[in-house]
């Protein structure tokens, strides 16, 4: 597993969980490296895979956020920011402090995340996680 402390205590997300809220279905994350997660996502008809680590252009230092892409099947690719503060997951449609994004708490036993996914103008939806494996 990784030695970056911010990408390893995403380890509380490896495994399999059962998604309820305004989508369905599961999403599984794993490890693929010592620099990347891999999310799995199967969301009704929706599925894709997803990287999670630093940004490392060619000759560059790892970036300071821990950044993602997101792979469609429908095509499309979405860029997102981690952070976790304590038991606060955020994930940030695009870079931090955009006003489209995910916030979740972490049970104490690290079996579920309840939250919300926020979009601009009201808009997002309860997005709660249950861990299954």
């Amino acid at each position: 597993m990784t030695h970056d402390p911010a990408l390893r205590a995403l380890d509380r997300l490896v495994g399999t969980w059962k998604i309820t809220g305004g989508h369905q279905g599961t999403v599984t994350y794993r490890w693929l490296n010592d620099f990347f997660l891999h999310q799995d996502v199967r969301l009704g008809d929706t599925h894709g895979f997803e990287i999670i680590g630093r940004e490392r252009p060619l000759m560059a230092e790892p970036s300071a956020d821990i950044r993602s892409r997101y792979y469609g099947d429908d095509g499309s690719t979405l860029d997102y920011t981690y952070e976790l503060d304590g038991d606060t997951l955020t994930i940030w449609a695009g870079d931090r402090g955009s006003p489209a994004y995910f916030q979740g708490t972490f049970g104490s036993d690290d079996r579920t995340l309840t939250g919300a996914w926020v979009y601009p103008g009201g808009g997002g939806y309860d997005s709660n996680a249950e861990r299954v494996e």
